[in-house]
């Protein structure tokens, strides 16, 4: 706390004044008086002197004795100075206020930091009285002047003052308000004075800042375009703005316009228009009247008042509110103001991207916009019937709609119908009535909808794809049980037959063919983008070997010419090297089909960097680089509705039983699933291009690093030993993986489901050693399954077995989970490499 008193001068404090002040005439009678008895005592005589000594003292003994005992019980105070607890001067700090108490003579007695700050007092020495700190101020004489008169003659005074101030950046000056008030104090017997100065510059500069909103928004009242007053219940008005005193003929700036009356400005029974409005208990009503206002020279004003009333809860009008319009000829220059209309509505009408077109009862295009023109003028500028915009097929649905609105019907449905004379181009066509049209009908309004459409066809092919997409996985998962199934048995059969025996063939047989149905479903797997892809990185031609093109050169036959193109340097892509051969089998096989009486298949590889994206029917490719593989023959071609349909699944053209409609959508779920993209251009007569674009691979240094030579790995024994936990919830394919690992040397636990699984665990504690797992279970699936016997076992080791890709259930697992996968179909040497490369690890 900041306390400053400066009396007396020695310290930085000043005690507050006593009631009674001491005289100094009283000590000095006291001194004559001792030097009195201590010079009669030196006079007389040892023995006279003594008993006189004796009584002065027992006297001063008795007074000091007296004095102790009436100070003790408060009769005698030593001193009229009192010590407060110092509470009131920590309010008096604390306010924000400066505060100032004065003395006789104006001696400051107590001063607060607040105003020291106001004064610039940076120590207690520099604190000056009121009158001293306002006294080179001459704008504060006066009001300081007064305040010193009151406070003479003991009364409250308060007085607020403007002075120039160094502003607090130093540079130049600013005005400064404060408010200054002063009061004798009553407790010190109205002899000391409290001064207290406020800095209420905000408070005014926020006061002058909303005056001058105020003066603005009266001043853009005063000038609006419109009149305006305002009337309270009597009819008295009580403003008015300066374009409705022009127009009057008064002058704002005199005093008659206070004595306006609305029966003075309007003309006859005028003002009981205004004055008779209908009451609406607390509502506020707001009507439009037209009347004429009576000038000041007496002539009349035709207006038009929007006129604004609010009505308490028993009914009574308040003040009202009216706009008034001049409705004058010539007034605000009418025809200058219709013409601006007239072009604003030109610009809007001509602008919009609806197109409008106003038509008589015959169908005549009498009006357009700059839109109808765009989308219906085409080659023929001449077209000047509706029915001439659409092709003939949707005319007659147009037209009709026409007759409806002909007949005044006003809720009619639109028709969507391709643009005559460009069928890409579809425009949907609303027709609203016309009335006292002068010829004209009915309004024709047409909007482009070409994109909308086409986001319409792809949303509902995206739709149908996922559909058959998710069918054909179901599907492929049922199936790749069973062919585990069947190629597992297989395998133990194989086992136990020799191939003397007669029936090793027939096992072969069966085998083969499960492969074959295997390669089936790999197709429906990679059309749903469900298979299960080995990527790794690899330049385009290693895909094009020797034996990829003899395989090709047999499948083609001697009456197909096959030709390569392929560039040198191509990028590196990171892609599955059998699905790309699966690719290029099937877009060869398409080709030569395509070719009965022979032509020529040429593939080409090279790289392509595009800076824009490109877009082909439906998709569009980003910006980027890629390695494009061309597919090209000289066959039959495809007209367009038939390439509209060739990448959806079972579709085909070839005969029946020559074609699973399976080859191209599965080109597209593979393409799709390594992130490229496939387009097909093709010409009746000339031959199909198929082009696919696989994004460009940049290798990471562990990718770079030369690949050292493996040598062949010798035979390997796949037997082991440790316990196993096999969960699948397929009967069939579950036995045949429990026999094959129990001839391995393993212990096989079998559970069918994930619940099952678990209760296994938990009554073979710490006993399992690895756990192999369905992913797709009833119950608890395989991830599920993988997060509660990681709290049981967090080193547990997990293979999972599926007929889906790996990706397609690995973004389900929480980050860092381990695991290793196994894909369906599998035999039996498959299993058990797997599970010996993962008990050995």
């Amino acid at each position: 706390m900041t306390e400053t008193r400066l009396d007396p001068p020695a310290s930085d404090t000043a005690p507050e004044k006593p009631e009674k002040e001491g005289s100094i005439g009283v000590v000095i009678l006291l001194a004559m008086a001792l030097i009195t008895i201590a010079v009669a005592l030196a006079l007389m005589g040892r023995e006279e002197a003594r008993p006189v000594v004796l009584g002065l003292l027992a006297f001063l003994a008795v007074v000091g004795v007296f004095s102790l005992f009436a100070a003790s019980v408060g009769l005698v105070r030593f001193s009229d100075k009192r010590r407060g607890d110092g509470f009131g001067e920590i309010i008096a700090e604390d306010v924000p206020e400066g505060m100032l108490v004065t003395g006789r003579g104006g001696r400051i007695l107590f001063a607060n930091a607040a105003y020291m700050r106001l004064t610039d007092a940076e120590r207690a020495a520099d604190v000056r009285g009121v009158e001293r700190a306002f006294a080179g101020d001459a704008e504060a004489s006066e009001a300081i002047f007064r305040l010193s008169q009151a406070a003479a003659a003991g009364r409250r005074a308060e007085e607020e003052v403007r002075t120039e101030r160094a502003a607090p950046d130093g540079e130049g000056r600013r005005a400064t308000w404060y408010r200054i008030r002063v009061q004798p104090l009553a407790s010190r017997g109205k002899r000391d004075l409290l001064w207290q100065v406020a800095d209420i510059t905000h408070d005014r500069v926020r006061q002058e800042d909303v005056f001058r909103e105020l003066q603005r928004a009266i001043d853009n009242l005063d000038h609006a375009p419109a009149g305006f007053f305002s009337a309270d219940a009597t009819g008295r008005i009580r403003y008015v703005n300066a374009t409705l005193a022009g127009w009057l003929g008064y002058d704002i700036a005199e005093t008659e316009t206070a004595s306006l009356t609305l029966d003075r400005i309007m003309s006859g029974d005028s003002a009981a228009l205004v004055h008779n409005m209908e009451p609406a208990p607390g509502e506020v009503r707001v009507e439009t009247i037209d009347l004429d206002l009576v000038r000041r020279d007496g002539r009349t004003l035709p207006v038009r008042l929007l006129h604004r009333v609010a009505f308490d809860q028993a009914g009574n009008p308040g003040t009202s509110r009216t706009i008034v319009l001049n409705r004058s000829a010539g007034a605000g220059d009418v025809a200058e103001t219709l013409r601006a209309a007239e072009v604003r509505f030109a610009r809007f009408f001509n602008n919009t991207p609806l197109a409008i077109a106003t038509v008589d009862r015959n169908g005549r295009i009498e009006r357009t916009n700059a839109a109808f023109a765009r989308l219906f003028a085409g080659k023929d500028r001449s077209v000047r019937n509706i029915a001439d915009c659409v092709g003939d097929r949707d005319r007659e649905a147009l037209l009709d709609t026409l007759d409806a609105a002909f007949s005044g019907q006003a809720e009619l449905k639109p028709v969507d119908a391709p643009v005559a004379g460009d069928a890409v181009r579809i425009a949907r066509f609303y027709a609203s009535p016309v009335e006292d049209g002068d010829g004209e009908a009915a309004i024709v309004y047409a909007l482009d909808i070409t994109e909308q459409k086409a986001l319409e066809a792809q949303f509902a092919q995206g739709q149908k794809m996922q559909a058959v997409g998710q069918l054909a996985g179901g599907i492929a998962h049922d199936f790749n049980n069973v062919l585990t199934a069947i190629i597992g048995f297989s395998d133990l059969l194989l086992a136990n037959h020799r191939p003397t025996d007669p029936s090793f063939n027939d096992i072969m047989n069966i085998k083969h063919n499960a492969n074959r149905a295997a390669g089936l479903v790999r197709q429906l797997l990679a059309f749903s983008r469900r298979q299960t892809l080995r990527p790794q990185v690899l330049k385009l031609a290693d895909v094009m070997s020797a034996d990829m093109q003899v395989l090709l050169a047999r499948l083609l036959g001697a009456k197909v010419e096959l030709n390569l193109d392929q560039a040198r340097d191509l990028w590196l892509i990171r892609a599955d090297v059998n699905q790309l051969e699966q690719v290029i089998i099937n877009l060869a096989v398409n080709a030569r089909d395509a070719m009965p009486g022979g032509g020529k298949l040429t593939i080409r590889t090279r790289n392509d960097g595009r800076d824009e994206p490109m877009t082909s029917g439906d998709a569009t490719m980003p910006a980027g680089e890629y390695v494009l593989l061309e597919v090209e023959d000289t066959g039959t071609g495809m007209p367009p509705e038939v390439m509209a349909k060739i990448f959806d699944p079972f579709f085909t053209t070839k005969e029946v039983g020559k074609g699973t409609g399976l080859g191209l959508s599965t080109v597209y779920g593979i393409i799709k699933q390594t992130g490229g993209f496939i387009f097909a251009d093709s010409t009746p007569g000339k031959g199909t291009c198929f082009r696919i674009y696989l994004p460009r691979h940049v290798p990471t240094e562990e990718e770079a690093a030369p690949k050292r030579e493996v040598a062949a790995e010798a035979p390997r024994d796949l037997t082991g030993r440790g316990t196993i936990l096999l969960v699948e919830d397929e009967e069939a394919v579950r036995a045949f993986a429990a026999r094959a690992l129990a001839s391995r040397g393993y212990t096989v636990l079998e559970a069918d489901t994930g619940v099952a699984a678990l209760e296994v665990m938990d009554s073979h504690e710490g006993t399992v050693d690895l756990v192999v797992s369905d992913v797709v279970m009833p119950e608890m699936d395989g991830p599920t399954l993988l997060k509660e016997v990681r709290k049981r076992n967090p080193k547990l080791k997990v293979i999972f077995v599926s007929g889906y890709a790996e990706d397609a259930f690995a973004k389900n697992l929480e980050g860092g989970e381990q695991f290793h996968f196994l894909p369906k179909p599998f035999n039996l040497k498959e299993l058990a490499a797997t599970v010996k490369e993962v008990m050995s690890a």
